[in-house]
């Protein structure tokens, strides 16, 4: 399952943002490290199902089917906030960094409206400085994996010397264990010019550019701007997308997102995450501060930006930054379906790039060891091994094993 963490400094609404995706309810308040321990929690993705252009009804068993919309689950991380000093072991930085370097991809929170300083307490709105919140917890995560490489330098040049391995597989050895590939490491010496560098000849500014580029290569990371319900933070969303231009930030509200999902949960309003709007079952019901606060929340969030935001942030981080295809594994290529009846049982991420038998393998190994070949189930067609899975292929896997 595709692992997500959630950083950021104190007080940004990482726990809320958390909350308003799992609608667990994990501690918050105003008090700096709240979050003491991880929260690890399951959300879900939302995307178009298959079953409405192949206008059959579905029994989903992995995940869900909504009017239309699968949810699919994905593991979400609460990482406790970072301070200055962290990758040094500052606030327990180091183990809270390494359980972050466990995620496929982060979401960095940081408070639109400027109501934290730089210690991450509250202060007046528009005081505080997003940006400059964003470098210091993107400065701290770049110095840990400095750290990392620095404390294992001669054992990255015993591997080159005494077991002749090469440089890529050298760091591959450390940093397998933090889920970095080696074609992480081939594009990170790509861009730093470290290609034909003798790793014993790399300085601090060399480990550092190496260390900036398998950071974000490794750990696509998407900008939550947050807290887009005051006022403030229009400005200053503005700013970030000025300064930061070439990275995906999205205007977010979690407070309000968690506040739609609860209020539908009590049967209050119709809200369905991800929709440009809720509709309110019974305004009768409803007391005047109640009134007040869907009315805010229709002016500041939807009328302006359509969505609180938090479906959004998965779905770009799922779909744009780790490049997921949704594949849907049927056992039966005319019935689509399991071979207990279920259609469309199951959907299923896959990266770019996966194939037939990566998808067996997927599902279990054994079904993988007998690999024959696939079938697309809505042509009919047979694939071979080497075939790239495309979004929304429906496939049935061949195999001289049965599927457990």
């Amino acid at each position: 399952m595709i692992r997500i963490g959630i950083i950021g400094k104190t007080n940004t609404g990482k726990t809320t943002l958390f909350n308003a995706i799992t609608m667990l309810n994990a501690e918050v308040s105003t008090y700096p490290f709240t979050t003491k321990t991880p929260n690890i929690g399951i959300g879900y993705v939302r995307t178009p199902c298959v079953c409405r252009e192949l206008g059959v009804k579905d029994n989903p068993r992995n995940s869900q089917c909504i009017d239309g919309w699968r949810y699919i689950p994905i593991e979400v991380i609460d990482l406790p906030g970072l301070i200055k000093g962290a990758w040094a072991g500052a606030g327990l930085g180091n183990q809270f960094l390494s359980v972050a370097a466990q995620s496929d991809a982060l979401l960095h929170v940081v408070d639109a409206s400027g109501s934290i300083n730089e210690k991450g307490e509250i202060c007046e709105p528009g005081s505080g400085s997003p940006l400059a919140d964003y470098f210091d917890i993107e400065d701290e995560i770049i110095r840990w994996y400095m750290k990392n490489i620095v404390e294992n330098s001669e054992k990255i040049k015993k591997l080159i010397k005494g077991k002749g391995l090469s440089l890529v597989d050298a760091l591959f050895e450390i940093l397998a264990g933090i889920k970095v590939k080696k074609w992480h490491i081939e594009e990170a010496l790509k861009k730093a010019n470290l290609n034909e560098v003798p790793f014993e000849d790399w300085d601090d500014e060399d480990l550092k550019n190496f260390a900036s580029h398998i950071r974000y290569i490794s750990k696509p990371t998407l900008i939550i701007a947050n807290k887009m319900d005051i006022p403030i933070a229009e400005k200053n969303f503005k700013g970030l997308q000025e300064a930061l231009g070439e990275k995906f930030v999205i205007p977010c509200s979690a407070e309000v997102e968690l506040m739609l999902r609860r209020a539908a949960r009590m049967g209050a309003i119709e809200y369905l995450p991800g929709e440009e709007g809720f509709k309110i079952k019974d305004e009768s019901k409803l007391t005047p501060r109640q009134k007040w606060a869907i009315n805010y929340v229709q002016s500041r969030i939807f009328d302006r930006w359509l969505r609180t935001g938090v479906d959004q942030a998965l779905f770009i981080t799922v779909f744009k930054l780790l490049k997921m295809n949704v594949i849907y594994p049927v056992e039966d290529a005319k019935r689509l379906s399991d071979s207990k009846g279920n259609v469309l049982p199951d959907a299923i991420l896959m990266p770019q790039g996966s194939t037939p038998l990566d998808l067996a393998r997927e599902i279990h190994s054994e079904l993988a060891e007998g690999f024959l070949y696939a079938i697309d189930a809505i042509t009919g067609m047979r694939l071979p091994k080497d075939y790239q899975l495309h979004d929304r292929d429906v496939i049935s896997i061949v195999s001289t094993r049965k599927r457990k």
